[in-house]
């Protein structure tokens, strides 16, 4: 079902995705796909695929500047929108990746889970999931943990619908997009 509904939205929103990606260049942005490992479905790890949004500033020791600095103001947009991940609907196709699943999450934090958070491994990441329609980035990571661990133990298609439809209403009121004093979410360290 989730082959289904990616190859329908992927093949309706595709003019969307080409004006995103026509607009990518014309903002300065000459890579507009970002390429990330993550870990997926039983901690094996796969290429997760978004829009950019940030630049690859670097300081003078070559490393990347702060998601803040680099975060461009076509990229804040897409991020309020959630159409950066739009790419996604290709992991889905692919298998990587549900409609519906805790999101996946840099492979550096799979060493820091304990047994109960690794859990979220049970079932695909998701392109949207139970954390992100109740507080997205602006929620602790112990909340999130917490609430993706309650959906890996109560998934099933009505609960997968609701997620669906209360996704659609947090793009239009853009809530939970960053956590306060960030640009996007500060690094899970095992602990927050």
């Amino acid at each position: 079902m989730d082959f289904m509904v990616a190859l329908i939205a992927l093949i309706l929103l595709m003019p969307i995705i080409l004006i995103l990606i026509l607009l990518l260049l014309i903002t300065g942005h000459r890579k507009f796909f970002f390429v990330q490992q993550r870990v997926g479905y039983n901690e094996k790890l796969f290429y997760l695929v978004k829009f950019r949004s940030m630049t690859e500033a670097k300081d003078e020791n070559g490393d990347l500047l702060s998601d803040e600095i680099r975060l461009t103001n076509f990229g804040k947009w897409m991020r309020k929108t959630s159409l950066d991940e739009l790419p996604q609907l290709f992991n889905v196709i692919k298998g990587d990746m549900s409609i519906i699943g805790p999101r996946p999450l840099l492979i550096q934090y799979l060493e820091l889970y304990s047994d109960e958070q690794k859990k979220r491994h049970w079932v695909r990441p998701g392109i949207t999931g139970w954390a992100q329609v109740n507080g997205r980035n602006a929620i602790s990571w112990n909340k999130k943990f917490e609430l993706d661990i309650w959906y890996v133990n109560n998934i099933n298609f009505l609960l997968d619908f609701k997620i669906f439809f209360m996704t659609i209403k947090k793009i239009f009121v853009s809530e939970g997009i960053n956590q306060n004093g960030q640009a996007t979410v500060e690094a899970f360290n095992g602990k927050n």
